[in-house]
């Protein structure tokens, strides 16, 4: 996996979602490196990192891969961040390397077996019918829905395009194509209900009041079964660190000096 590093202190490692890349996480680690070790990864398929194999055990690989990385670093426990399907990679990760996880946060958890696929990336997923529908849904997709769920600010155009990057060229649809075929979340996420609860690590976790991709259900459902949760609504689409960094940046600081994850629920602008 191709990772970055910046800053000193307590390391954070910083895992993004589908399709984006390490650079979501860009305006949080801004606001924290001056106090923290802060590692992204991009994951397979995204970013600067090779697409990889999707199998049964796909969501065990990455965390083995993700502990590796740890030691190759001489990092002892870190804190563990993720976003959308970072979230899944992040709650495999500390169920199978708990000792090495200090504090866990997630932000629009996709993580339950109940998952649906965005409207626009089922057509991919099917053989055949993915193929021809490939450059077109590509382009609806890049052009019109990220660009919208991404919103106006400056930066908005140039982070769909880094997030575009590695889909671009002649072959760049199918290698979309392809990454949608990432397996069915009701196979992929069958065990998770059950282990969250075996998660004893502090937990705190971002929903969007309006986030269109992952219902504020899965958000209230996670905090419920880990044991050690505490839950933040902020005013937000799906792309909270986006939206949202000095909110989400001035909470991490909050929530990783005290280890408590027991914040009053609360809406912010």
């Amino acid at each position: 996996m191709y990772l970055t590093r910046c800053g000193s202190g307590e390391p954070i490692l910083f895992i993004h979602g589908m399709p984006t890349n390490g650079r979501l996480w860009n305006k949080i680690i801004e606001r924290l490196c001056g106090r923290y070790t802060c590692f992204t990864v991009d994951l397979p398929g995204l970013g600067k990192t090779p697409r990889a194999q999707y199998g049964p055990e796909y969501l065990r690989k990455l965390a083995e891969q993700i502990e590796a990385l740890r030691l190759q670093n001489g990092i002892v426990k870190w804190h563990v961040v993720g976003h959308d399907a970072g979230s899944a990679v992040a709650v495999h990760y500390a169920h199978f390397f708990q000792p090495q996880v200090d504090c866990m946060v997630l932000l629009s958890p996709a993580l339950f077996p109940e998952l649906e696929p965005y409207f626009l990336i089922e057509p991919l997923r099917t053989p055949v019918l993915g193929e021809v529908l490939a450059p077109v849904v590509q382009a609806l997709f890049w052009k019109i829905a990220m660009r919208r769920a991404i919103g106006d600010e400056p930066s908005g155009a140039e982070m769909v395009n880094e997030f575009h990057a590695p889909f671009t060229g002649p072959a760049g649809p199918w290698r979309f194509m392809k990454l949608m075929r990432w397996g069915k979340p009701s196979q992929l996420l069958a065990q998770v209900p059950a282990f969250l609860p075996q998660l004893l690590m502090p937990t705190l976790i971002f929903q969007g009041s309006h986030d269109a991709a992952i219902p504020e259900s899965f958000a209230r459902r996670a905090a419920s079964l880990l044991p050690n949760a505490g839950m933040v609504m902020l005013d937000s689409g799906h792309f909270i660190p986006l939206h949202q960094p000095e909110s989400v940046a001035s909470s991490l600081v909050r929530f990783f000096e005290t280890r408590s994850p027991q914040m009053s629920e609360y809406f912010t602008t």
